[in-house]
């Protein structure tokens, strides 16, 4: 039987009973058949009982916990100081499955069940028009993301905090796409770091850090809004309206971890009939939420398949087992057993391992894969035998740091009833107590103008409202300013833009953060940033420039800058560089750039000049020292040393007709070897209207008149004379032969171009050679 609380006292008529549950009478058994649509005024046809509760005005708050195993309800009010006073409690467990792994899989038979819990309290409290309600943790869904993030300076706790809303949005948009549906449709309930990296480098924490590229890893936790929406209409459907609504997980640690102990890392697992519901706390919040599928149904399913019983039996024989009891029951095939609690337990150990292996598998995906500080277990299924024992080893916990807790004296509620001294009631006590200062599971707010309702599970923050509006936060955060790549002799060089700025937040006109808690009807404004200033530097931003040197030229002292080349381009310290230059601080200066920069051409001085009516010019071949030494125009000078230029620009007539008279000649070869000899002879030479000669100075602009007479051919001897032949002296007694293109020659015979000269020495005995180019003496036989 139920229990009944008057004036916070559990009257002893009405404890518990043990042995089979009371037989429920035909009109409380639901018929067979479709069922009919169940109303708020459905009520067992008995007598209604009298009150025996006596109202004195205060507001009674109904909190109910729908889960696999049994719905249990409680009714409390709140006195002038504040504590929640329990009147009323009922627990009723369902007739069948109707319930598995925390999901309703029979609507009118889960509805039943509560309108009984409804109508049982509110004889003995009055009428019950709300509830507080929570979703089961096995509704949750939870999912990594990732966000990169380039950074200038040093990190702030802003920046860390964009950071890691960007992680949590990556987050909500794989669940999207995986789960093929909006990400409106979802709440994010809770997240937490798994890791943070600078330049590859793996950190606990950014803020105060310098780098170039940062990077977070999160594991989020989502609530599908149909399930909230669906908790809505059964509440509805019993003639409820919805006073609170919270998750399950968050009830639960509500009642055993308050605020001021949520520093620590602790874990908190409700482990029902059907799911094993997973809350962390740490750094003062709670920071992530999880649900394993597995839990005290596991452990009864186990005994139902060893020895072959119903379900609803095998559940009765665990829970002797548990407490240390033996029992005595028949198979389904008539077999008697007489078993201890040890012999019941035994074969079940390894399905409890199961469990215990799968709970702190998700805890340590859930808190960074460390282990928590502390393990608080709850529910009906945290009394599995050895279940504690096993989470510690798989945790690597001591013993002593796991705890079956038992909320016997929960802050903020007095006079808990026996009743409720259970695992099990650590959930609806905290359901009570959320919706103790609750008084409403949403509320509405304004996103840039734009209508927002928000599920009221917990404190809520900006970030909060943007994720359950789907709004790409990022795209209102300024852009990086572009950045300049180079190459910087040879080697590659960057240089980031500045950052853009942050979007702007404001909360009813005031400024405000992502973490900016929320009240009802709040505006929030997001303004975008501004973007970042692209990359702008010069050369001597880039490197540091080297001091002039001083070198002298003809005597006089010039200062010397460093050569920069920008894309092969001499260039000042302060040219601006642009992304994809190639900047060399390695090339050094060579005479033939000094000698331009100090207005003397390397090369030499043209002159032009006008060769009968015609242009051309003539350069003038310089002399170039260094300290004395002749040096050339490439050889690199250092500070201090002395050049001297030495024009000669003095040139003659003749030196411009040679060139002339160079050009009209004609070839021959001998030895294999080309030579040139000239065929013209000067008439006329005049410079600028003046008979002149080939020793007269020209300056530049000269007009020079030269009139030739130019020969066809030539004599042997003129030959011989081009190839710098020189006959044997007489006293080696030696004769030569000379011939032209094979045949016997004289001196005065003609040579035209094209024609080949050859010469043949002649000893006395006979013999006939050739001799080498240059060489008098004869050295290879013919």
């Amino acid at each position: 039987m139920a229990d009944k609380i008057i004036d916070g006292e559990l009257k002893p008529e009405d404890k518990p009973r043990r042995g089979r549950p009371k037989k429920i009478s035909a009109d409380e058994k639901p018929k067979r058949g479709r069922p009919k649509k169940i109303s708020a005024e459905v009520k067992p046809k008995r007598e209604r009982r009298k009150l025996d509760y006596k109202s004195d005005g205060k507001e009674k708050i109904f909190a109910l916990d729908i889960g696999t195993r049994s719905v249990i309800g409680i009714v409390a009010e709140q006195d002038d100081d504040g504590q929640m006073k329990i009147i009323a409690t009922h627990r009723l467990e369902h007739t069948s499955r109707a319930m598995l792994d925390g999901q309703i899989h029979d609507v009118p038979q889960v509805a039943e069940i509560i309108i009984r819990v409804k109508n049982f309290l509110a004889e003995q409290v009055g009428e019950l028009k709300s509830a507080a309600i929570a979703a089961a943790g096995r509704a949750l869904y939870t999912m990594t993301g990732e966000a990169t993030l380039e950074v200038n300076g040093v990190i702030t706790d802003e920046v860390q905090s964009s950071l890691n809303f960007a992680a949590v949005q990556a987050a909500q948009s794989q669940l999207t796409a995986e789960k093929k549906i909006d990400a409106k449709i979802y709440y994010c309930v809770g997240f937490s770091i798994i890791n943070y990296e600078l330049d590859g480098i793996r950190l606990k924490s950014l803020i105060g850090q310098r780098g170039k590229v940062a990077k977070t890893k999160v594991i989020a936790t989502f609530l599908p809004r149909q399930v909230v929406d669906s908790m809505q209409t059964a509440l509805n459907y019993s003639g409820l309206d919805v006073r609170a609504l919270t998750l399950e997980p968050i009830a639960a640690i509500n009642v055993l971890v308050p605020p001021s102990m949520r520093h620590l890392n602790i874990v908190l697992v409700d482990i029902g009939a059907g799911t094993s519901d997973i809350a962390i706390t740490k750094n003062g919040s709670v920071v992530a939420y999880g649900m394993v599928p597995l839990a005290g149904d596991e452990v009864t399913e186990a005994i139902s398949q060893r020895f072959l019983l119903d379900f609803n039996v095998a559940e009765e024989i665990k829970r002797k087992a548990t407490n240390g009891e033996g029992a005595t029951f028949s198979d389904i095939l008539g077999r008697p057993y007489d078993l201890t609690a040890e012999e019941i337990l035994m074969p079940i150990n390894e399905n409890v391992g199961m469990i215990a292996n799968a709970i702190a598998k998700t805890i340590l995906e859930l808190n960074g894969n460390d282990p928590p500080q502390a393990l608080l277990l709850v529910g009906g299924g945290a009394l599995s035998p050895n279940l504690n024992k096993l989470v510690a080893e798989a945790l690597n916990l001591p013993l002593e740091r796991v705890a079956v807790r038992k909320p016997e004296n929960v802050e903020g509620i007095k006079n808990i009833p026996p009743a409720l001294h259970s695992p099990d009631a650590a959930t609806p006590l905290g359901i009570l107590k959320i919706a103790s200062s609750d008084t409403f599971h949403f509320f509405n707010v304004t996103i840039n103008g734009q209508e927002q309702n928000l599920f009221h599970f917990r404190d809520l923050t900006v970030g909060d409202a943007i994720l359950s509006a789907g709004i790409d936060y990022k795209k209102f955060n300024g852009k990086p300013g572009l950045g300049v790549g180079i190459l910087l002799d040879g080697e590659k060089k960057f240089f980031a833009g500045t950052m853009g700025t942050f979007a702007k937040i404001f909360v009813n006109d005031a400024p405000a953060t992502l973490d900016t808690p929320l009240e009802n009807n709040c505006r929030i404004k997001i303004e975008p940033g501004e973007d970042g200033i692209s990359a702008q530097i010069k050369i001597d931003d880039v490197i540091a420039i080297e001091p002039n040197f001083t070198v002298t030229v003809n005597g006089k002292d010039f200062s010397v800058a460093p050569k920069l080349l920008v894309n092969d381009e001499v260039s000042l310290p302060s040219r601006i560089l642009h992304d994809g230059d190639e900047l060399n601080t390695k090339t050094k200066r060579t005479i033939g750039e000094l000698l331009r920069l100090a207005s003397y051409p390397p090369a030499g001085k043209k002159i032009h000049y006008t060769l009968n009516g015609s242009k051309a010019h003539y350069t003038c071949k310089p002399d170039i020292f260094l300290n004395g030494d002749r040096a050339e125009v490439s050889d690199i000078p250092k500070a201090g040393d002395a050049i001297e230029y030495v024009a000669n620009d003095a040139i003659k007539v003749g030196e411009i007709i040679k060139n002339e008279n160079r050009a009209a000649a004609i070839k021959i070869f001998y030895n294999g070897k080309e030579y040139s000899i000239p065929t013209t002879t000067t008439i006329l030479l005049s410079v600028n209207g003046r008979i002149s000669n080939e020793n007269t100075i020209i300056e530049d602009g000269a007009e020079i008149i030269y009139e030739r007479e130019e020969k066809k051919s030539v004599m042997v001897s003129d030959a011989l004379l081009a190839v710098n032949f020189k006959p044997p002296p007489a006293k080696s007694r030696m004769s030569f032969i000379i011939k032209v293109n094979g045949k016997p020659a004289e001196f005065a015979d003609s040579v035209i171009s094209g024609d080949e000269l050859e010469i043949i020495l002649k000893t006395p005995d006979g013999m006939e050679f050739k001799p080498l180019d240059d060489l008098e003496v004869p050295v290879r036989k013919v």
